[in-house]
């Protein structure tokens, strides 16, 4: 074999070898762009957070919500974290949904348990809020023995905690305490006028009991107490089949249905918006006062009046038909808020208007999720901000 061959051969190997080094190079190039598509993907889908207040641990607080994962627990629980406190959530699911605070799932200040209150709960906080409890008729009417237990033996049970802990501690009461009231507007030196043997009677007893249970516990043990006796709230995340008169409105008037009313419709009602309620309840736990403080928006509108309010604002075509009253229905309902402003320098800021826009929003939003992976979430103002906002992977529903 002749030189000339063995060139030829040998620049033939050395091609051989050159080619299949550059598929090596092309075959890795292509993982490594798989890889870094990957980690994209992956980085996409971690969990966002807003950014939250720093608070150094002379300020930062630890608080208990109980009901965390309901309609107003959730809003309370993203003003407390945005606020920079540690907050632990204690909800059975009965009515809360774990989707009103996925958000904060993950975060180092935030820890959800899920948690009866009819069972003692041993932890270390500083600040209960107290508002675990059904807090519409057809929940607390479902179970009402378990609605007393969780208003009475759940209410120990924090008091208790608060004991031992030394914490201070806000009860959630209700206007219900007033029962269908002779006095109006309602104050909180009205003793009320409650039907103890109807069917309302596991919810306002069991709440007035628990005011109660509030008061001996000051007295005997020196617990610090508060106690918000909150009028009809409404907003983003409430339960779609609550039953309150809100969300039966809002859903009859999206969907065409004929809005219902029970009784005539000149019974009255006063509606606040949740943002301001929470501003409420934060602005008593942090307060000096210790006797039940009502907190509701004093406007009064009649249930008819307001059911034609939420049509024109829907603009739908729905009918409004009447039914008969439901037993031990309250003719009247405004509270007195001169305790609030004097003491809290407190009262509503949202328009019924305003306010009744962004929960319709919400509840049309929510007829559109038809599948388990849809969300329909609600994030409060302060989430503006974030720039990542956008590149969730989530139907949103912003508050604007």
């Amino acid at each position: 074999m002749n030189s000339n061959h063995l060139d030829k051969i040998s620049l033939f190997v050395l091609i051989l070898i050159i080619v299949y080094t550059f598929q090596i190079i092309y075959c890795q190039e292509d993982k490594i762009v798989a890889l870094e598509k990957r980690i994209q993907d992956l980085e996409a889908r971690q969990q966002q957070y807003p950014e939250v207040t720093f608070l150094t641990y002379k300020d930062r607080k630890r608080i208990l919500v109980t009901g965390g994962a309901g309609f107003v627990g959730s809003h309370l629980v993203d003003r407390l974290m945005l606020a920079g406190h540690e907050v632990i959530v204690a909800d059975n699911f009965f009515t809360g949904r774990k989707r009103n605070i996925e958000h904060w799932i993950g975060h180092e200040n935030f820890e959800l348990i899920n948690h009866d209150i009819v069972n003692p709960l041993y932890i270390e906080v500083d600040q209960i809020y107290h508002l675990a409890s059904p807090a519409s008729p057809p929940h607390y009417m479902y179970n009402p023995v378990k609605t007393i237990k969780v208003n009475s033996i759940g209410t120990i049970n924090m008091l208790g905690l608060a004991r031992r802990v030394r914490a201070r501690l806000l009860f959630a009461s209700t206007s219900e305490v007033y029962g269908d009231p002779e006095v109006h507007p309602q104050k909180e030196t009205y003793f009320g006028n409650v039907n103890p043997f109807g069917p309302r009677s596991c919810y306002d007893e069991s709440k007035r009991v628990a005011e109660a249970m509030c008061y001996a516990y000051a007295q005997q043990e020196g617990i610090s107490i508060r106690i918000a006796r909150i009028f009809n709230t409404y907003g983003p995340r409430m339960h779609m089949n609550d039953g309150r008169v809100v969300s039966n409105f809002v859903l009859q008037a999206l969907q065409n249905e004929p809005i219902t009313i029970y009784g005539t419709g000149k019974q009255t009602r006063s509606f606040q918006y949740v943002s301001d309620l929470v501003d409420g309840l934060i602005a008593l736990m942090n307060s000096n006062y210790s006797m039940p403080m009502n907190l509701g928006n004093p406007d009064e509108y009649t249930i008819e009046q307001f059911a034609t309010k939420i049509k024109e604002l829907v603009g739908s075509q729905a009918s409004i038909v009447y039914k008969d009253p439901v037993i031990d229905d309250p003719k009247q309902r405004r509270p007195d808020i001169g305790l609030a402003k004097s003491w809290l320098n407190w009262e509503p800021k949202v328009l019924l208007s305003d306010g009744l826009n962004k929960t319709i929003a919400y509840f049309r939003n929510e007829l559109l999720v038809k599948h388990h992976s849809n969300r329909n979430v609600f994030f409060p103002n302060e989430w503006l901000h974030l720039s990542n906002i956008n590149a969730m992977n989530l139907d949103k529903n912003i508050e604007l």
